[in-house]
């Protein structure tokens, strides 16, 4: 025992010698807690501590790439490789055509759709180009250098170890990974709100003429278009959305910043976030999430800033609407000059079958396009086509923008690592530092359409799809409709950094997913355009109640991270806190079956705990009611710019759906045999490991910060899944010293593989609403009980 002490404390004597010099101490293979595959090339040091969380160490990009890669691969090898899959256009050959993909890296609704689209980027060279074109348009050398690293690590763990993991032990379609394959998933990523959105449309656009084309749009529609695409463009109603609060050193106990963030993201599949730190010593240090298949810390901290992303509201494409040849409907006119469509035949292999061909046609807009989902038409007639401007298909600075905030300093850091790179496609950033400084701001990727263009250029079904939506249909015949360029911008067509909204150093930043204008209420943000979101309009219920909660935080002052962890498991309910009076009074002069329901929701405590009685019974409630009434008629008062915060208000009872939706909430559970006042945790729970864990949190409709949208189960059981929610959570401060106050939790555990005991261990710490204490500075990671090191190589 004493010589095992002795021979363990030499090993992290080594290891802390290697963060120093970048070189891999002798004395560390002598840990027996330490594991080393043997062989030469690229290499890098992971630390694990508790949950199965790695520490990487390398020498140089390339190397922590390598080990970023190979520790990905032990986490997420089945979910990693089935993107892959993706990304090469491969899911027909595999898993059939008719399949669904997972909705991961696209909106395709079947296997062949995404192949086609995705055959079509790789034929066409796409990613090659953006690979060669240099910096600041295309992605950096430490970037590439970290794809490269990352894609040998993946293969040197599929090398050097056995699949346990069910859902793809033994499986053909697990393969080795090239740098291209890497830079192909992150591009996948960045269009997914542009051409990602609309591959169903795209892979099916043909010729009028062709059998099942139909007709246009006409004038009548365009009202229930523009209905359609301000629904499909609003952040909150996507499977991803987020809420992030800056407070400045105003606000706090010792007059530094705190970050709290809260990404709601998928519980499954291949958006999922994956924890890890990541060093090159006297280069990077690093510690937060990663979205699989990157090579980088998307969201996180290092020991003077921290930082989160909310899904924006920008809008990230827009449409023009082609003027076609009468002669020729493959040929559109510009400025009266006829442009021949290019057509790409893309070749799509199909398990146990013939291969599939089909043609796509692209224009000097982008591709043409016939719907952006079921619900948005865009018929391609003798006379008119549409074609789907992206920028984000010239964007492959994503994770350019990522590194550069993992080296930042500061919010300062911050705003000049975005305006730098430019390389976010949907997303906000808010972010706060040691020395006090807030910060929000709207640093997308978006095409250029000012409203002055929307205006000039619009075509009838432009003028009413971008006022509702922020949706431009721009007039695709005249070349002065094109998006312009700003002087600050890294790439043509898309805003620069001085178009962005910014709010700097407010005693708080905060979104939730609606648009910039009320990050802080006391100073609202304007003067942006439509593209970028509303100005004046009703907010959500979470925007709502997340204003009123970190206002109030603001208000009372000496904030530390202990309140942001209280406020990230408060579990209040907003719509509760504005309609349960209105509906108890009401309910009681409904039927004597639905009578009963009064009284639970009158003793419920109005929060989405797991004990708490009476939560389910409004949950199901409060989703009928919203489903079936239009926003506008739900409240008798309705919204005020003068008010935003506080209306609308007054639940409207007098309306029939109000008794139908009460009617229909009692009948719910009462078919899945769950009584009125079951506590949420015995009906609302996730299984891992045979056992359950009961998931506190509430849907969006209700407003709750801590999202959770759960899948219901009518034949009994309640909410026996999670799909989307509160993700990879954190709460970040300072105190003086060299390593930063944090707390962190990844709702979902680390690893997708049953078998590992990381697939559940953090879930259970989220049902206990309990966290976990990073371990950033070197003598926290190593005193780690938990400790294991490994060093990892290629074996040539």
């Amino acid at each position: 025992m004493l010589l095992r002490t002795r021979l363990g404390r030499l090993a992290l004597i080594g290891i802390t010698l290697l963060t120093a010099t970048a070189t891999v101490p002798p004395g560390a293979a002598a840990d027996p807690r330490e594991r080393h595959p043997s062989g030469g090339g690229l290499s890098a040091v992971i630390r694990y501590t508790e949950y199965g969380i790695p520490h990487i160490v390398g020498k140089d990009y390339a190397n922590l790439g390598f080990g970023t890669g190979w520790a990905q691969a032990a986490d997420q090898v089945c979910v990693l490789a089935d993107g892959f899959v993706t990304v090469r256009g491969e899911r027909s050959r595999f898993f059939g055509p008719d399949a669904a993909p997972d909705g991961s890296l696209s909106s395709a609704a079947r296997n062949l759709s995404s192949d086609l689209y995705f055959r079509g980027v790789r034929d066409a060279g796409t990613v090659e180009k953006l690979l060669a074109t240099p910096a600041p348009t295309g992605p950096g050398r430490d970037v590439k250098e970290l794809m490269r690293g990352w894609a040998a690590g993946y293969n040197a763990w599929l090398r050097q170890n056995r699949i346990t993991d069910p859902a793809c032990r033994d499986s053909d379609w697990v393969r080795p990974v090239t740098t291209l394959d890497v830079a192909r998933r992150g591009f996948a990523v960045s269009v997914l709100g542009g051409q990602g959105r609309g591959i169903d449309g795209i892979t099916a656009a043909q010729p009028p003429g062709t059998a099942g084309v139909p007709a246009p749009v006409t004038g009548r529609d365009a009202a229930a278009t523009a209905t359609a695409a301000r629904e499909l463009f609003a952040a909150r109603s996507t499977d991803m959305g987020s809420n992030a609060v800056a407070f400045s050193g105003a606000t706090t106990a010792n007059g530094r910043g705190l970050l709290l963030g809260n990404p709601h993201y998928p519980w499954h599949g291949g958006r999922r976030f994956w924890q890890s730190q990541q060093t090159i010593p006297g280069e990077l240090n690093v510690s937060g999430s990663s979205l699989l298949g990157t090579a980088v810390v998307n969201i996180g901290f290092n020991d003077k800033v921290a930082w989160s992303h909310t899904v924006a509201t920008g809008v990230t494409l827009n449409l023009h609407q082609l003027t076609l040849d009468p002669a020729d409907p493959t040929v559109y006119l510009v400025d009266g000059r006829r442009e021949p469509m290019t057509r790409r035949t893309v070749t799509v292999p199909v398990k146990d079958g013939a291969s599939l061909t089909r043609t796509q046609y692209w224009t000097r807009y982008g591709p043409v396009v016939t719907s952006l989902g079921a619900s948005l038409p865009l018929p391609w007639s003798a006379t008119t086509a549409y074609a789907l401007n992206d920028p984000n298909a010239l964007n492959l600075r994503g994770s350019d923008t990522a590194l550069a905030l993992g080296r930042a300093r500061s919010t300062a850091g911050i705003e000049e690592a975005l305006r730098r790179t430019q390389g976010l496609p949907w997303v906000n950033t808010i972010a706060a530092d040691s020395r006090g400084h807030s910060l929000f701001t709207q640093s997308q990727v978006l095409p250029r359409i000012t409203d002055e263009l929307a205006q000039r250029c619009s075509t009838p079904l432009g003028k009413v799809t971008y006022p509702a939506s922020g949706v431009a249909v721009l007039d695709g015949s005249r070349g002065d409709c094109a998006p312009g360029t700003d002087q600050d911008a890294v790439q043509p067509g898309i805003f620069g950094p001085s178009r962005m909204p910014v709010l700097r150093d407010a005693p708080y930043a905060e979104n939730s997913n609606d648009s910039a204008w009320l990050a802080n209420a006391d100073r609202p943000l304007t003067g942006y355009e439509r593209v970028f979101g509303t100005i004046g309009t009703a907010r959500s219920l979470r925007t709502r109640g997340a204003v009123e909660d970190v206002a109030a935080m603001a208000g009372r002052g000496s904030l530390t991270v202990g309140d942001l962890q209280r406020q990230q498991f408060a579990n209040r309910v907003p719509a509760a806190d504005l309609a349960v009076a209105d509906v108890v009074k009401g309910c009681a002069a409904l039927a004597p079956e639905v009578v009963r329901a009064c009284g639970v929701l009158e003793r419920w405590d109005r929060t989405m705990d797991t004990g708490s009685r009476g939560a389910l019974l409004f949950d199901r409630f409060w989703r009928a009611l919203t489903a079936s009434v239009p926003a506008a008629q739900l409240w008798k008062v309705p919204f005020s710019p003068a008010d935003p915060v506080g209306t609308p208000h007054t639940l409207n009872t007098d309306s029939p759906a109000f008794a139908k939706a009460l009617v229909d909430a009692v009948a719910a559970l009462d078919t899945a045999g769950v009584p009125l006042d079951a506590p949420l945790g015995e009906h609302q729970y996730v299984v891992r490991g045979g056992k359950r864990i009961p998931v506190h949190g509430g849907t969006e409709s209700l407003g709750v910060w801590n999202k959770i949208e759960p899948v219901w189960n009518p034949a009994g059981g309640g909410y026996t899944e999670v799909a989307h929610g509160s993700s990879h959570v954190q709460a970040v401060g300072w105190n003086g010293g060299h390593c930063p106050v944090a707390r962190t939790l990844l709702t979902y555990s680390q690893s997708s593989n049953t078998a590992s005991e990381h697939h559940r261990d953090q879930t259970a710490l989220f049902s206990d609403e309990r966290w976990v204490t990073s371990r950033f500075c070197e003598r926290d990671i190593l005193r780690s009980p938990a400790l294991e090191v490994v060093r990892v190589r290629e074996r040539r």
